[in-house]
């Protein structure tokens, strides 16, 4: 039972229910204590010694495999393609932008794609021997993955690696305002897996990437083609983003105009920082103007005055998000201008954008390339935009509904899933199709 309950795994299924939720907790429960049972790891249902190691899985297979003579023989690679995308799916803003929607959009190109998360081995060879083509999403080096890489290698699969933050750089790690909130022992985890997600890199064919900033700054680290593939809005965020809608329509309207800042992770207290003098300021000026926080937040950082008109709701499920995200009248999205940061993606302007909301953004990563300047957003590019930009959404609620709408017409035709330049670099698309 010890195996079970170590103290490590405690903390882990605690972080996970704060940010995902008691369900997606339980059922990483339940796929551990499968890797458990099926060998994988200690076990106290197996003898003492004979627990498997994850990377033994295929090593059986490829001694009768070489003894047959076949280990190196060609495969027939002429038929349509088909991606087998192994990746890291613990996240789930992760897992939705970088992986389901992935798998989507190479489908709507008569691409066949399907995925697996890294630990389930049997799925994820399963995915390999059918595949025409490998994406790793988010993967660092371990024996597991260079398992799975010198199998994709004896398939003659060619390997493309996908990453969204850069995990890679020990550089942006060490500029990043938002590790402060961060333990150190944390903190020196991640300075220290830094290198096994560039080897990854560079052990790849192709590397994609989430912004033009992080692409750039990959190229630093990489030899290999480095290429874009943007987040965007997918059908399925599309129809969540309406329904979300059409759920707010139908309560009743308080008359309150609410200023939402959205937090996914720890530490954007930070972020938060640039803007708060602003939002004091803003939320006191008038009784009916309140401050929405979502997700993670240390509300006793907040002035007292501040902090008594604010509306805090922990992490929620996707959908419930979004309806809360509906009842916001103007989202606003700081950012501390750092090397992390440069690398950033506009997800919160995408789900700002599909519930028909405005949004405020600072001029870092790439959010102000989703925000068209007083249309669909205000870009703050100096301390006194915020204040401005929310007293002129304010002062006229019927221009704010208008660029919210704006927003979201944007949204389904500029920055939903399409083949273009702006969303994929053509070269990727002619990688999977050649």
């Amino acid at each position: 039972m010890s195996n079970y309950l170590r103290w490590a795994l405690v903390k882990r299924f605690v972080a996970v229910v704060r940010q995902e939720g008691l369900g997606h907790a339980l059922h990483r429960v339940g796929l551990y204590l499968g890797r458990q049972l099926r060998g994988f790891g200690p076990s106290v249902l197996r003898a003492k010694g004979t627990a498997t190691a994850p990377e033994a899985y295929l090593q059986g297979t490829w001694a009768d495999i070489a003894r047959g003579g076949g280990f190196h023989a060609p495969r027939d690679r002429t038929g349509p393609p088909k991606i087998a995308l192994i990746g890291d799916l613990n996240l789930s803003q992760c897992r939705k932008y970088r992986v389901e929607q992935l798998a989507a959009f190479w489908q709507a190109q008569g691409v066949a794609c399907d995925y697996a998360h890294y630990e389930d081995i049997p799925r994820c060879v399963r995915l390999l021997q059918e595949a025409t083509h490998l994406c790793e999403y988010r993967l660092e080096a371990t024996p597991l993955t260079q398992m799975y890489r010198y199998e994709a290698r004896r398939l003659g699969l060619p390997v493309l690696y996908d990453i969204d933050d850069p995990l890679f750089s020990v550089s942006a790690y060490e500029t990043y305002h938002n590790m402060a909130a961060l333990e150190p022992g944390l903190k020196a985890h991640f300075l220290s897996v830094a290198p096994r997600y560039a080897q990854m890199m560079n052990s790849a064919d192709m590397v994609t990437l989430s912004t033009p900033g992080l692409v750039e700054h990959a190229r630093l680290y990489t030899p290999r083609p480095v290429h874009m593939r943007r987040n965007f809005a997918d059908e399925q965020t599309l129809a969540d983003g309406a329904q979300a809608i059409e759920a707010v329509q139908k309560t009743p309207d308080d008359a309150l105009f609410r200023v939402v800042f959205a937090s996914g992770s720890q530490g954007h207290e930070a972020d938060f920082e640039i803007i708060a003098e602003a939002m004091e300021a803003f939320v006191t000026a008038a009784s009916d103007r309140r401050l929405m926080v979502l997700g993670h937040f240390r509300l006793d950082l907040l002035p007292s005055s501040l902090r008594a008109r604010t509306e805090h709701h922990k992490f929620l499920p996707y959908e419930e998000y979004l309806e809360h995200l509906a009842r916001a009248d103007v989202a606003v999205m700081p950012l501390q201008d750092d090397l992390f940061n440069r690398c950033k993606s506009a997800v919160r302007v995408i789900d700002a954008a599909s519930v028909g909301l405005v949004s405020v953004v600072s001029d870092v990563g790439d959010l102000a390339n989703l925000v068209e300047d007083g249309t669909t957003g205000y870009v703050a590019r100096q301390p006194d935009d915020w204040l401005n930009a929310l007293e002129n959404l304010a002062q006229d609620r019927a221009k704010t509904r208008t660029m919210g709408q704006a927003a979201r017409a944007q949204l389904e035709t500029h920055w939903a899933g399409q083949p273009a330049p702006h969303i994929i670099d053509p070269e990727v698309l002619d990688w999977v199709r050649t």
